[in-house]
């Protein structure tokens, strides 16, 4: 079966915007031109791709799996492009990297950066670690070449290189009040009613927080779940409550400076942070060149036994 990349660039353009009159804005192509490409891709597999209605479009499930084909196609055929344009020189490219948010894979970021700039001046590193999307997705789907995940079990479309655990600690406004002293363990059960500040349930950290508490049968009053590390810095050291998070995550971060960080025991709380590949794309030249020197940095974090950091 022949394949028109153009034609399937333009139904992701349309999935992407919700929109055939908006894609075809952006693609600069005259909408009933646009139309008339998604009904010979609809006529080439043999069913419909795309449900209209007033408020715009929604894929089928069958145009749900070409989408995600077609992604993987597309971002192949880019990189095919750029490898070609580099041949000639030394390796070059682009490569995305995603950082589960809240853990000290963001505290790896920036020896990354420094590290890929020292030695592929010529690739560019994207990294992302926003909320609002699941990273393995991003994985499977080719969005993104790898990423540090926290996860406890396997994923299916993706293959997980556990890398290292880390340990959850108590992040207190300067000023509170907390049973012993400074820098002191508190279990668990000490935190019974007090003002935390989560990530939202949905959150893997704020699961594995939940379960913990639960165990120990302490019941935290949560007054605000919060989805950024700048906002949640600032509630901190206002006041407002504690929060759990790795302890990396706080030295690193200077909005915390300040605050109080004490372990947790009766149960520790600790995450496995896992290297996410796909387990069916290749990885490029330098996406290849971004793992090796990841693999390298979380060496020597083990190596200097970084706060809160327990090799597998």
């Amino acid at each position: 079966m022949s394949v028109d990349f153009k034609k399937l660039k333009s139904f992701v353009k349309i999935i992407d915007t919700g929109s055939v009159s908006r894609a075809a804005s952006v693609l600069r192509i005259a909408q009933p031109a646009l139309s008339q490409q998604i009904a010979s891709l609809e006529a080439q597999f043999k069913h419909q791709l795309l449900i209209r209605s007033n408020v715009g479009v929604t894929p089928t499930e069958a145009g749900m799996i070409l989408y995600r084909h077609a992604q993987i196609m597309l971002k192949q055929i880019d990189q095919a492009q750029i490898d070609i344009d580099q041949s000639a020189k030394s390796v070059a490219g682009r490569v995305s990297i995603g950082l589960a948010t809240y853990s000290s894979s963001s505290a790896l970021s920036l020896p990354l950066l420094k590290e890929m700039r020292a030695r592929y001046p010529e690739i560019i590193v994207h990294i992302n670690d926003s909320f609002g999307h699941i990273l393995s997705e991003l994985i499977m789907t080719g969005k993104m070449d790898m990423a540090l995940i926290y996860t406890a079990n396997p994923i299916k479309g993706v293959t997980l290189q556990p890398l290292f655990r880390e340990e959850m600690f108590l992040v207190s406004p300067p000023d509170m009040n907390l049973p012993g002293g400074p820098g002191e363990s508190l279990p668990l059960s000490a935190l019974n009613d007090l003002p935390l500040l989560l990530p939202s349930k949905g959150h893997f950290l704020r699961r594995l927080i939940d379960d913990a508490l639960n165990r120990a049968r302490s019941t935290p009053e949560v007054v605000s779940e919060i989805e950024s590390i700048p906002a949640l810095a600032a509630a901190v050291l206002d006041g407002l409550g504690s929060t759990i998070l790795p302890a990396s995550v706080v030295s690193e971060t200077l909005s915390f400076q300040g605050a109080q960080l004490r372990p947790l025991t009766t149960p520790v709380i600790d995450a496995t942070v896992s290297l996410c590949i796909s387990d069916h794309l290749p990885l490029s030249e330098p996406a290849l060149a971004a793992r090796s020197v990841l693999l390298e940095i979380v060496g020597k974090l083990h190596s200097s036994h970084h706060l809160g950091i327990r090799p597998i």
